[in-house]
């Protein structure tokens, strides 16, 4: 079994890295919540679709004002392109997303009854909808193992050497086989609650990070 031990105390595996890193999470961020609002499949979907480029706060702002009005496909497609884009234009992106999501609440209507496809092919099929967003709705909304991998875990898992891949669906691949499926959902929640709060892109002080102050700098340590 890997131990999770402090990386100061001896060079360590990659295997005992990822351990040291889930065991910190765990500490931190016991029990994270989804930050976006959401009640179903189809409100996470719509959600998610959102979120792209846009803080989770403005989402959610503007998600209680969207699902006020229509929270299921049927109600989303009877209330148009226009009726949602007036709604969500705070958010970045807006016209396109506003397409989007009429038009997958249209499709979910025709071809699924209204509700949300529990699997990657039908999901990524769906307008707006990406491998990130399909592996959001698959982990968080009906619990199958997914690893959602964003810029932001990308760059905490580069930074802390889980994955030297040169974009996000390497680095989902190498983080995928370092931890079991049954933490992967959480894991994700926890990456992006560490990284907001502990290790950003700019300005991070390494020397103050819960993980950086062992990972990076002894790695840098030891290449000396």
């Amino acid at each position: 079994m890997v131990t999770a031990q402090d990386p100061h105390q001896t060079e360590m595996t990659l295997e005992q890295k990822s351990a040291f890193i889930r065991q910190k999470l765990d500490e931190l961020f016991p029990q994270p919540d989804i930050p976006l609002h959401h009640k179903d499949p189809f409100t996470l979907l719509v959600a998610v679709v959102l979120s792209a480029q846009t803080t989770d706060v403005q989402v959610n702002r503007v998600t209680t004002a969207l699902f006020a009005r229509a929270h299921t496909a049927e109600g989303m497609a009877r209330l148009g392109e226009d009726e949602i884009l007036r709604i969500i234009r705070p958010c970045g992106l807006a016209p396109q997303k506003a397409r989007a999501i009429a038009a997958l609440s249209r499709i979910l209507v025709d071809k699924y009854g209204g509700r949300v496809p529990d699997n990657f092919a039908d999901l990524e099929a769906l307008p707006g909808v990406g491998h990130k967003s399909a592996s959001v709705v698959m982990s968080q909304a009906y619990g199958k193992p997914a690893f959602p991998v964003d810029t932001h875990i990308h760059r905490l898992a580069q930074r802390w050497g889980l994955s030297n891949g040169k974009n996000v669906m390497q680095t989902e691949k190498d983080l995928k086989a370092l931890f079991p499926p049954s933490a992967w959902a959480k894991l994700h929640l926890q990456l992006i609650y560490f990284g907001r709060q502990y290790c950003p892109a700019r300005g991070h002080q390494p020397e103050n990070c819960p993980i950086c102050r062992h990972v990076v700098i002894a790695a840098k340590e030891e290449s000396k």
